[in-house]
């Protein structure tokens, strides 16, 4: 076997994601094309306004059913590694790793606090009240959907059932890998994305004690991760004999360093190679790429580039290519020995940038956008630093608009007459009535603000509500589309609002790269084209986010030297839309009005609550 990618033909990886309604695995090859896909729904809880329940066991049993499906009738021993992907919820166990209830009722099946749940809205008010300085990575505002603002929730809520007990708090896709391996290393990209870790500096001891989390300190942060390792690294002896039982899969294959599922979707499309499409990000950095991953949720990723400033040592990523060294296995950083391995140069020595049109002969300092998460360092992509913005509920509104129109019956039973989707059926009827126009133009009148859950980015302001100004008494299927329309163009402008505010911050941006459930959908495809004036890559490949998790299983193989390799190889352009430059002048008019919207709802929110 060689390296750098001529490998011996025959290697697959496995990839898991776990999504919010279900976990879906596949097989993919070294190309990255599936060979193989299997989805399971898991159970959701919610016992009251805001509170979002699962359980791990459940999650975990889907994993292994799945898995099971995809290797059927497969040479399981060529396969070579397994890569987790997940959302970032909150896994409680105790100190036999068991599950402890996240509930009044004492449920402890209902063991996982799931990423969209919003019960801590008070403690994280507070936690932004304090303006502490870790914040400043998180876009100026901390997220109720983060785990802090959820730890908190727990120890003043459920003190004796929950928080006393506890002996692992873990981000889900850290479970998963722990559960396949036994090691109780977390995943950088989960801890500073979610958990206020920095790459550079550790925990900030001042910031859990400031928040009144003082307690986990204790024993070197054994509760919430002392073992920090880039995403795609391998994990201890790989997979154990238990799991691989239940998986069906071989015992001691190897098992990656996960990553929250936008990020796997990330990785899985924004590394493809564009040459021969006629895009402006050709020849450019990768940093001219945004990927939206736009399911459930909508995330934006985008990226800048510096060099890796450690506490003891300075090394520019140009000379991690030098063919006479090796990377280190482990780095120490200052006063912090057991933090070993929390270094981020084995993923990124010997990478071959030139493969992504790179050039990592740049030192830019990570932009800080207000409202946008982020930067991250190496998060997503080693040696690059990571801002990530979002809109929650996306998918799930667009549900919520359509299922709650009169006549989504009608809906139903015209689509299943076709044997299509209600949103196939739903752009087709679409076409049939905007005669001589351009579809989008049928919203002349008609707005959607989509903030039904609370803005993520970029004014980080979960009190905003959803609105809708032009409806009529009109209940018939041509005013159900044109609302269907009116959302999907809400979510747009959403996206070129969160771009406008990174490119004000510093970032250039050129294309976008989609992928997810809703990326299937040529019309939200072709108004993001539309709306921001940019043009969309989709992937050769549709299910981006298992081909991320699968790249992350074959950089943990060995079978590639790098992440930045695994990317280049195994993802890559099938389809790109341009927008129609032609209605331009209309969607600027309708970016107005959406601007307009949030000012009018902020100045209804002064008067109600005025003297």
């Amino acid at each position: 076997m060689m390296a750098g990618g001529d490998q011996e033909p025959g290697h697959y990886y496995v990839g898991i994601d776990v999504g919010t309604g279900s976990v879906r695995a596949a097989l993919v090859d070294q190309q990255g094309i599936l060979l193989a896909f299997a989805e399971e729904p898991i159970k959701q809880w919610e016992p009251q306004v805001n509170h979002h329940e699962q359980s791990s066991e459940d999650i975990w049993a889907a994993c292994c059913l799945v898995t099971k499906k995809i290797v059927q009738g497969v040479d399981v021993h060529r396969i070579r590694g397994l890569g987790f992907d997940a959302t970032c919820s909150l896994v409680v166990l105790d100190k036999q790793f068991h599950p402890l209830p996240v509930n009044h009722e004492g449920d402890s099946k209902r063991n996982v606090i799931m990423w969209l749940d919003h019960r801590a809205v008070s403690q994280v008010h507070r936690i932004n009240k304090t303006k502490h300085g870790v914040l400043q990575y998180v876009g100026g505002v901390m997220s109720v959907e983060m785990q802090a603002p959820k730890l908190l929730w727990l120890k003043e809520n459920l003190r004796e059932t929950c928080w006393d007990k506890a002996g692992h708090f873990f981000d889900l896709p850290d479970f998963l890998s722990w559960k396949a391996t036994g090691v109780t290393a977390r995943s950088l990209c989960s801890l500073v994305c979610k958990w206020t870790y920095s790459a550079e500096k550790g925990w900030d001891e001042s910031f859990w004690k400031t928040v009144g989390l003082e307690d986990l300190i204790d024993d070197n942060y054994s509760k919430i991760g002392n073992l920090v390792l880039p995403p795609g690294t391998s994990l201890g002896s790989g997979l154990t004999q238990e799991a691989a039982k239940e998986l069906g899969l071989p015992s001691g294959i190897a098992v990656a360093a996960s990553l929250i599922d936008a990020h796997a979707g990330g990785l899985g499309v924004i590394g493809a190679d564009v040459r021969g499409h006629g895009l402006i990000c050709e020849g450019q950095p990768v940093t001219s790429r945004l990927a939206v991953i736009c399911g459930t949720s909508s995330c934006h990723m985008g990226g800048s580039q510096k060099c890796l400033r450690l506490e003891l040592i300075t090394l520019h990523l140009t000379g991690f290519r030098s063919p006479t060294h090796s990377p280190p296995d482990a780095l120490h950083w200052k006063d912090r020995p057991t933090k070993a391995k929390t270094a981020l140069l084995p993923e990124v020595w010997n990478s071959e940038p030139a493969l992504l049109s790179l050039d990592v002969d740049i030192s830019k300092d990570p932009i800080f956008v207000p409202g946008v998460w982020g930067p991250y360092f190496s998060a997503m992509v080693p040696g690059f630093w990571l801002n990530e913005g979002g809109q929650s509920v996306t998918g799930k509104l667009i549900d919520h608009m359509v299922q709650g129109h009169a006549a989504f019956p009608e809906l139903q039973a015209k689509a299943t007459a076709r044997c299509q989707s209600i949103y196939a059926y739903l752009n087709s009827h679409l076409d049939l009535i905007k005669k001589a126009q351009p579809v989008g133009f049928l919203t002349v009148d008609l707005h959607v603000w989509p903030d039904f859950h609370g803005n993520r980015s970029p004014l980080a302001d979960l009190t905003l509500k959803g609105m809708v100004t032009g409806l009529t008494l009109s209940q018939d299927l041509d005013d159900l589309a044109i609302r269907y329309l009116a959302t999907v163009q809400a979510i747009a402008f959403g996206t070129r609002f969160i771009i406008e505010a990174m490119q004000a911050a510093g970032h250039s941006l050129s294309t976008l790269f989609l992928c997810g459930g809703l990326s299937k959908n040529p019309l939200f495809v072709q108004m993001h084209a539309d709306i921001t004036g940019m043009p969309v890559v989709l992937s050769q490949e549709v299910e981006s986010v298992l081909v991320g998790a699968a790249i992350l299983g074959a950089c943990a193989s060995g079978d590639f030297t790098s992440v930045q390799e695994a990317m280049a190889r195994m993802s890559k352009v099938g389809k790109v839309v341009c927008p129609r430059h032609e209605d331009k002048r209309y969607y600027d008019k309708k970016y107005q009005v959406f601007l307009k919207m949030v000012e009018h709802q902020k100045e209804y929110s002064a008067i109600m609550n005025g003297n």
